[in-house]
């Protein structure tokens, strides 16, 4: 069950010019459903990508690095659900040259302007025949309004398409930025177990759009969480095209604040519906650590919450068993802390100050909000002026399920 998650109608799904998008079956895993698909990139397009930290990085994860840092321009995308390509050793890389070899051989590109992505199932062979034999089908699909089909077609454990999308004035000329996400287990930071892909039509220069593209990382996909597993396919890719006219070489120009500001929130919210759509969740809870010396303070103490089995389980129930918050926070790693300075608020209910129950804490108002569907936890350390914020879930028993029958 999707907690809020907002998904845009058709008609305000804006294409953005320069990118076309086809889907196809290929019968990955399953048959009867679309699982392939291809995004073809106009000439010129800025292409910008972070990917997984996990050491068992699959193949097509290994392949993009090695395009994109080959500095020719990317030209398209080819995206496959029901198999990772992962662990899969020395076929597997050669399963991602072969996929990007066929769809370059059918646009008259060379195989470095192709980035080939995938997901679902770890060490096992990707059926690449099968996936190149779905191609054509693919290609045959390409319109610029097949945004809604694509958030579709990448979904695995989803249970709702992510998309985000939204105009914008940037400096007299209408700006178009939309993007989808998948991922719903698995998800960690360094980067979230998730696939994200974001696109302008504004133009920016390359080493512009790959210093953007970590900054907006960091502040969106790597700020969720849902059950502390970094996996080995996690991938962000942020397209401009420049079709819009506007181009934009370096941070001082006065257009560039407003559009990373944009991408920045469009992100954000991708980020945020993986949560949401997180396997099994109920509760969305958005962990915010305030009064921190630095960031790694704060996101040290964020994370122990957001992970904290006996957190999740406890909001899953709507229990205001809150001392588990505070063990959470005494064993995140923050060795010199003083707890006696420690503020924590369950929404707009103080709970503990002064590193004990505050006085006028009433479990019954405590209950009150963990019974809501969105849950904001705040923690004061009383120690700076730096604040940082993660979002999570809680943990249902059908996390355990739909973790048990993946593969069935």
């Amino acid at each position: 069950m999707a907690i809020n998650l907002h998904i845009p109608a058709r008609d305000a799904i804006f294409p953005v010019a320069g990118i076309r998008i086809g889907t196809a079956e290929a019968g990955i895993r399953k048959a009867g459903r679309r699982d392939l698909t291809v995004l073809l990139l106009d000439a010129d397009t800025s292409v910008a990508g972070v990917f997984t930290r996990n050491r068992f990085r699959a193949a097509p994860v290994q392949v993009c690095e090695a395009h994109l840092a080959g500095g020719q321009n990317i030209r398209a995308l080819v995206i496959n659900t029901g198999n990772a390509n992962a662990g899969t050793g020395a076929s597997g890389l050669q399963a991602s040259h072969d996929t990007c070899q066929a769809l370059a051989d059918a646009l008259q590109l060379q195989p470095q302007q192709i980035l080939p992505f995938s997901t679902g199932v770890i060490l096992e062979p990707l059926p690449v025949d099968r996936l190149i034999a779905a191609l054509p089908a693919a290609l045959a699909d390409v319109q610029p309004d097949h945004w809604f089909e694509a958030a579709h077609s990448i979904m695995t454990t989803d249970t709702q398409p992510k998309i985000h999308s939204q105009q914008l004035d940037l400096g007299g000329t209408t700006v178009t930025i939309t993007g989808i996400s998948k991922g719903a287990g698995m998800i960690r930071p360094n980067m979230a177990t998730m696939l994200g892909y974001l696109a302008t039509d504004a133009g920016l220069a390359p080493a512009l759009l790959q210093a953007l593209t970590r900054q907006i990382a960091d502040q969106s996909f790597n700020r969720i969480t849902v059950d502390g597993d970094t996996s080995t396919n996690d991938s962000f890719i942020i397209m401009a095209t420049g079709a819009s006219g506007v181009r934009i070489e370096s941070a001082q120009d006065p257009r560039y604040a407003p559009l990373a500001q944009a991408l920045t929130d469009a992100a954000r919210d991708l980020a945020q519906k993986i949560v949401r759509d997180a396997e099994g969740a109920t509760k969305f809870m958005t962990i915010q650590v305030e009064q921190a010396t630095n960031t790694q303070e704060a996101l040290k103490i964020a994370y122990a919450i957001a992970h904290s089995p006996l957190v999740k389980t406890a909001f899953y129930a709507s229990d205001p068993n809150l001392g588990r918050i505070l063990a959470a926070i005494g064993y995140a790693g923050v060795d010199d802390l003083d707890v006696s300075r420690l503020t924590l608020w369950l929404g707009d209910v103080q709970v503990a100050t002064q590193g004990g129950r505050d006085p006028n804490y009433r479990e019954e108002d405590g209950q009150r909000i963990m019974a809501q569907p969105e849950i904001l936890v705040r923690v004061a350390l009383g120690r700076g002026d730096v604040t940082d914020t993660v979002y999570t879930c809680d943990f249902s028993h059908d996390y355990v399920s739909i973790n048990a029958d993946y593969r069935s």
